[in-house]
């Protein structure tokens, strides 16, 4: 293997670089304005010659966020072209006075209608005429957007028409989404928006690729990769052309690093808890990880599979602030990487990572390993601004503002969908999220944490492992019955996978693994359940989704009809997991990787001992309060908790 994974964040841009049994990393801050800059620095700064890089790229989640976006022409069936406005009619905030809505991303006057007809059968009840066609060129040529979304009425059940129009839209110098290919489902505002958004996203994507895959050839590499949402990975050009698909790319990789570190270290159920620079993701693992194809971005619905991540605005630079009301408030907005956190000397304001430096939590040399120059004396000026007392107060009550945060969305993928938080081992990574593990797990009654060897490096390392995926769909709308109804289903459920196989094959090669599912749910519901499909009878289909109801709501009902609307089908090819060397094993020892104390200011003032997470070996055991120092992040232990290196180098926290 010699495949590098480049993690593009806020603040910094992570590199794991493994190579015939070598592993290298690195860490530098990033460069917002060109994030292609910060992969090319680390590149020449360390003379790697990757043949495979593997990014996580951000551009397309900032292009939302920022609503920076291509010029976007959107053309529907006649009589719907307010579908993205009207939207689902949804309140977000039902109880704000004054709602505000952001602007459409595609404003009225670029939408257009298309004379022709298909019904809920697929059939055609009007046909598209060329002389149509040619007005709506016409027409979109007179609006000179960068990019067309079409999304036709009951496409996904017969492209015929949008393939007319993306054709001759081509043939026009046109960069065309079509909602069949991006989305091919039902629920037709949630299609809509999914098309819209991958050609709002595309152009962008498109050029920042092409220039990174030119600049990484001349580095040697031959083949970049983006990791999507679901955590598989696509090649740069199916990245382009399917650029929605990349908008969780960054977390995405965290779940999938962490989910398959945790598991070689004997933890199955696991919480994985990523606390970067802007953001903190949480995920709850029950034995595997979770996908879901219903989230949304900046207030837009996507219908796109991804993993199930739930993101709060608590990060490393989250700016602390005093509202309105004499509160202190932290996040969601940061400080990122240019000016950064006060402590960076570039003016910036006070932050949770002065609010550790302030505390001793985190020290001059804690960033990036010495190689990072910080300013303590700008931390403390900053947090004694807030008008909190002196800065050492200050900085608790940052952190104890951060700490209710991300309390408060582990509570939600835990405790909220009828888990226990004290059955799960926290997996806690990013740069900040080693120091504020202990304090949440005693918070939540979680016995264990489990913190990677590179903590500060987990979504590269889930890019690194990130298996080549697809993900297929096609509709299956049939209701669950017996006797001759079951032979009916049977033949349009194997016709449909058969057709999904037969793609996934060429698209991906005979050696993909193939993963079936069916979505279904009760007649009249608005919402559906994925099962997997593994050759179950009929009866047997339907009472797993009776099950997984159970287990999820609560209830079932068994006098109701069940029906199914989706086949799908999840295409990998699974690689080689783990990249960790083996320690060498030692006594319960520590002492020979001590390299000093520092003064904790969290509580009662204490000195902790300070080691080098480098110089730990396997069996080593640590008790708190100490602090475990590395180039990429920073653990806290608290004192009533020890901290066990095991075979793989990963810390083992658990209550004394």
């Amino acid at each position: 293997m010699n495949t590098l994974g480049v993690d593009v964040g806020g603040a910094f841009t992570d590199f794991y670089y493994f190579r015939d049994g070598i592993l290298e990393v690195s860490k530098l801050p990033s460069t917002p304005k060109n994030p292609a800059e910060s992969i090319l620095v680390g590149l020449r700064g360390k003379g790697w010659q990757p043949r495979q890089v593997v990014h996580g790229s951000t551009v397309a989640t900032n292009t939302v966020l920022e609503r920076a976006g291509a010029k976007v022409a959107f053309v529907t069936t006649k009589g719907f072209k307010d579908i993205l406005e009207i939207g689902r009619q949804a309140r977000p905030h039902v109880y704000e006075l004054e709602p505000q809505r952001l602007p459409s991303i595609v404003p009225p006057e670029l939408c257009f209608e298309a004379a022709e007809r298909i019904d809920f059968q697929g059939k055609v009840l009007l046909s598209l005429e060329a002389r149509e066609i040619e007005r709506i060129v016409a027409t979109i040529k007179e609006s000179a957007p960068e990019a067309v979304a079409i999304c036709l009425l009951f496409a996904f059940l017969n492209p015929e028409h949008e393939k007319r129009l993306r054709d001759s839209l081509k043939a026009a110098g046109y960069q065309v989404s079509l909602s069949s290919e991006v989305l091919p489902e039902p629920r037709e505002y949630e299609r809509a928006i999914s098309t819209v958004l991958s050609a709002y996203v595309a152009p962008k994507m498109r050029g920042y690729l092409s220039e990174l895959e030119s600049l990484l050839q001349s580095h040697g590499c031959e083949d970049l990769s983006v990791v999507q949402s679901s955590g598989g990975k696509l090649s740069a050009a199916q990245a382009g052309s399917l650029a929605a698909a990349t908008l969780l790319s960054g977390p995405a990789a965290g779940v999938t690093g962490a989910f398959a570190v945790a598991q070689e270290a004997g933890f199955d159920n696991v919480i994985t808890f990523d606390m970067g620079g802007t953001s903190t993701d949480v995920c709850l693992c029950p034995g595997k990880i979770p996908y879901t194809s219903e989230w949304s971005i900046s207030d837009l619905p996507v219908r796109l599979p991804a993993v199930d991540v739930h993101t709060v605005g608590a990060g490393g630079g989250s700016v602390a602030r005093m509202d309105e009301g004499g509160g202190l408030r932290v996040g969601p907005l940061s400080a990122g990487a240019e000016p950064g956190p006060a402590a960076y000397g570039r003016g910036g304001p006070a932050t949770t990572t002065d609010a550790h430096l302030a505390l001793g939590q985190l020290g001059e040399t804690s960033f990036l390993g010495g190689e990072f120059a910080v300013n303590p004396a700008a931390s403390e000026a900053a947090l004694g601004a807030l008008g909190l007392g002196s800065a050492a107060q200050a900085a608790r009550g940052v952190l104890t503002v951060a700490n209710s945060v991300m309390e408060r969305a582990l509570r939600l993928v835990s405790v909220e969908r009828g888990f226990d938080p004290a059955d799960f081992t926290l997996v806690a990574f990013g740069g900040a999220g080693p120091l504020h593990a202990c304090d949440l797990a005693q918070a939540l009654g979680i016995r264990r944490i489990l913190i990677p060897r590179h903590p500060g490096l987990m979504s590269a390392v889930g890019m690194v492992s990130a298996e080549e995926m697809r993900d297929y769909s096609a509709p299956l709308a049939h209701a669950l019955g017996s006797g001759d109804d079951d032979g009916e289903f049977f033949g349009a459920l194997r016709l449909r996978i058969s057709e999904l196989e037969t793609r996934a094959h060429e698209e991906m090669g005979l050696q993909a693994v193939l993963e079936p599912a069916i979505d279904m749910r009760y007649q009249g519901q608005g919402f559906e359940l994925t099962i997997p499909w593994i050759g179950l009878s009929v009866q047997d289909l339907v009472n797993a989704f009776h099950a997984e109801h159970q287990r999820l709501y609560g209830h079932e009902d068994r006098q109701r009809v069940v029906e199914t609307t989706i086949a799908r089908l999840r295409a990998r090819i699974p690689v080689e997991q783990s990249q960790q060397m083996a320690l060498a094993t030692a006594s319960p020892d520590p002492s020979t990787a001590k390299t000093g104390e520092r003064l904790l200011l969290s509580e009662m003032p204490v000195d902790a001992p300070v080691y080098d997470r480098e110089r730990l070996l396997a069996g080593n055991v640590i008790s708190g309060p100490a602090i475990v120092a590395q180039f990429d992040s920073t653990t806290l232990v608290r004192a009533g908790w020890q901290a066990a290196v095991d075979r793989k180098g990963n810390l083992v926290l658990e209550e004394a």
